[in-house]
C-alpha cells in the first residue's frame, strides 16, 4: 500500500463516516461529552480531596491519602473495569450504562491527579498572605475562597490543562467496553472497511485537532491570567 492510496483512503473515510454517516462525528461528540464530564466532576471532587488531605483531621487525611496512592499507582484501564462491574452494584436503584461507569472511572481517576495538583498549588501560596488575612480577621474559610485560591489558579493551571489533556486522550480507553467515542468508532469503521491504517490515522488527526485547539485555548486562558495579574 502506497502513502498515496493511504491518503486518499483517509480522505475516502472522513468523508464517508464523519461528514456523510455521520459516525465519526458521533465518536467525536461520545469522547467530547465523556472527557467533560471526567473534567467537570474530577475537578470538584478534586478540589474538595485536595482541601480534605489539608486539614487537621487524621482519618480523613489517611483515607484521602490512600485513595490518591492507589488511584495514581494502578493502571487506568484497570480502574475503568472496577468502575465497570463495582458501579451499577452500588447504585443498583439507578440504571447505569457502560458509558456512566466509565464516565465514574475515568472521574475518580481525574480527581486523585487534579487533588493533589490543586494541594500543590495552595502550598505554593506565600503562608504570610494567610497570616495576613487571618490578622484582618477574615476566617479560614473566606481567606481561601478571597485570597489563596485565586492565586492557586494561576500556579496550577498549567498543570491541570495537561491534565484535561490527558483526559481527552485517556477516554480511548472506554473502547473496551463500547461506549461510541472514538476508539469504538475505529472498531466499528475497520470492521466495515477492513481498512485499518487509514482509519486510524483519521482518528489520530481527530485526537490531535481536539487536544491541539484545548492546548490552544488554556494557554490563551494563562495568559489573560497573567495580564490581569
Amino acid at each position: 500500500m502506497s502513502m498515496g492510496s493511504i491518503f486518499h483512503d483517509m480522505w475516502d473515510i472522513f468523508v464517508t463516516y464523519y461528514i456523510g454517516q455521520g459516525l465519526l462525528a458521533s465518536g467525536v461528540g461520545y469522547t467530547l461529552a465523556l472527557s467533560a464530564i471526567a473534567v467537570v466532576a474530577g475537578a470538584i471532587l478534586g478540589a474538595l480531596l485536595a482541601i480534605g488531605k489539608m486539614s487537621h483531621f487524621k482519618v480523613l487525611k489517611f483515607f484521602i491519602t490512600a485513595f490518591v496512592e492507589i488511584m495514581r499507582g494502578t493502571p487506568a484501564l484497570l480502574q475503568l473495569y472496577i468502575a465497570y462491574f463495582i458501579v451499577p452494584m452500588i447504585f443498583s436503584f439507578a440504571e447505569m450504562t457502560p458509558f456512566a461507569c466509565v464516565a465514574v472511572g475515568l472521574s475518580l481517576n481525574s480527581a486523585a491527579y487534579v487533588s493533589e495538583i490543586i494541594r500543590s498549588g495552595i502550598g505554593a501560596v506565600d503562608k504570610g498572605q494567610t497570616e495576613a488575612a487571618r490578622a484582618l480577621g477574615l476566617t479560614s474559610k473566606t481567606t481561601m475562597i478571597k485570597v489563596v485560591l485565586p492565586q492557586a489558579i494561576k500556579n496550577i493551571l498549567p498543570a491541570l490543562g495537561n491534565e484535561f489533556v490527558t483526559i481527552i486522550k485517556e477516554t480511548s480507553l472506554a473502547s473496551t467496553f463500547f461506549v461510541g467515542e472514538l476508539m469504538t468508532t475505529y472498531a466499528v469503521i475497520k470492521g466495515i472497511t477492513f481498512n485499518i491504517i487509514p482509519t486510524l490515522m483519521d482518528i489520530g488527526i481527530i485526537y490531535f485537532v481536539m487536544t491541539f485547539t484545548l492546548s490552544k485555548l488554556l494557554g490563551v486562558a494563562e495568559r489573560k491570567m497573567k495580564e490581569g495579574v
